[in-house]
This record gives structure tokens, sequence and C-alpha cells, in this order.
């Protein structure tokens, strides 16, 4: 007799998992904490801003009725990593999903991006990817756990130049090149760690403008053009992908990639 069929709600179920993220305290990271404390998965937030954190965490704990916590790190320093994690073994006793959410912050043009501020850009949203798996996997296979990685649409494809003349935002050349190196890093992962049973994906968010750029009516119309839908992209819109990923709903997806982008990357 064929096994009976998991209900979504019991696929989606994140009750006594531990979610690990960097970047957790930021403008994306914020709503992917919170779609996966709403399933019911403990969160530790990884952020170089120890308070800020600290203040995500709370707020989660409040309002969902789970462990959080924040934890202060520099995922360009391995050896700050190792730390975090064994925080985590003792405090939550175990670790199911780590997410690389972390960025450099840094906005800068072709001309004005110096070596070593690309260096930086570089260390921060490539090199710290792979700092942390390396350092997380050993507990990964404890439980074969989930890897997502936060690419980006810029690593699928390029700025338009045209967007940003004129105006006082700036893409730097540096993350779309680590991005698309992320997204290759998330391929290579998912084939060598899946003897663990572990499996690693990643999203690309597409156009999610801070609010400080939301005042700028010329370029929030710009970037809504050049999506099929014609919206920006709430944080919102990422709870759905990231509440996929993480949880047995998407069990038999391993190296895929989903662009959360309103359709930017596709024409």
């Amino acid at each position: 007799m064929a096994n009976k069929m998991k209900s979504l709600e019991e696929l989606l179920s994140l009750q006594n998992k531990t979610v690990f993220i960097t970047g957790g305290a930021g403008h994306l990271g914020t709503a992917m904490c919170e779609a996966l404390a709403e399933l019911g998965a403990n969160i530790v937030i990884g952020s170089r801003d120890k308070e800020k954190g600290a203040s995500v965490a709370r707020k989660l704990s409040e309002e969902f009725g789970v462990q959080a916590s924040g934890v202060q790190l520099d995922i360009t320093d391995p050896e700050s990593l190792e730390p975090a994690l064994l925080y985590i073994e003792k405090e939550y006793g175990r670790l199911d999903v780590l997410i690389n959410n972390a960025w450099s912050g840094k906005k800068n043009t072709f001309e004005s991006i110096s070596m070593d501020y690309w260096k930086y850009d570089i260390d921060v949203c490539l090199n710290g990817v792979f700092y942390t798996v390396k350092k997380a996997v050993p507990y990964l296979k404890d439980t074969r756990g989930v890897i997502i990685n936060i690419a980006s649409m810029y690593g699928h494809v390029a700025p338009d130049y045209r967007m940003y003349a004129g105006t006082d935002h700036a893409n730097p050349p540096s993350y779309g090149a680590a991005k698309a190196g992320v997204i290759q890093l998330t391929k290579y992962l998912a084939s060598f760690l899946s003897p663990h049973g572990i499996r690693v994906n990643a999203i690309s968010p597409g156009p999610f403008p801070f609010s400080d750029i939301l005042g700028n009516a010329e370029f929030i119309g710009a970037l809504e053009a050049k999506t099929m839908l014609n919206r920006i992209g709430n944080p919102e819109d990422l709870k759905g992908p990231i509440a996929l990923l993480c949880s047995d709903a998407s069990s038999y997806m391993t190296g895929q990639n989903i662009c959360v982008d309103g359709g930017w990357t596709t024409w």
C-alpha cells in the first residue's frame, strides 16, 4: 500500500528546525526571517551589527513564539564564523538551514570603484558565501540540511547603463560579477554535497529598491518598465520562494536558481 501523501502544511512546516541567515536584519533578510519564523523555524541572525540582529530576533520571538537570536560576525573572516556555529550548536542543538544573504552595501560605478572596493565586494558577496558554507557543512551533514544562496538578477544580465545615467544610484561591476559566481557556486555545491543529502539552491531577486530610493519616481518608473509585471518587488514577494526552498516542499529540488524579478531577466 502506498504511503499517504503529506499535506502541504506538513511539507512547508519548519517546526523544530534551526535557520542561520547572514544579513538577516536587512531589507530583504527581515522578510525572509519573518516567513520562516511564521512556519515555526528558530532563527539565528548573523550580522555585522549585533544589536540590529538582536532587535529583529526579539521581534520574531515576540510575534511568532520561536527561539531567535542575533550573533555578530564578519563573513570575510572565516575565523569569526566558528564561534557563531558553536553557539548555534550549544543553544539550538542543530543546524538545518543556512541562508547566505549578506552583501557589502557599497555603491560604485565602473569609473569610481577602487581596487580595494572591488576586492571587498567580491570578498563579501562571493568569498563570504564560500567561507560560510565551508564552515557550516559539518553541521548540515548531521541534519541533511539545506543551503540557500541569495544571488541577483544581475548575476544573469547586465545593468542597463541608461537607467543609472544622471542619477545618484549606481550598480558596481563587482556586484554582478560576484552574484554570477554565487549562481555557479550553487550548482557546484549542489553536486558535491548531494552525497551527504544536502540540497543547495539559489534565489535571484530582481528590483527591490531600498526605502530611500522609493521617492525617486523617475528611477522607480524606469525599474517598473523593465519588468513584465510593471512593478518593483516588495520584500514579501520573497516569502513564498524562501519558504519553498527551505522546507520539504522542495525536497526534490537542488542546484536550481529561482528568479524573483517580475520577469526582468526573461526578455
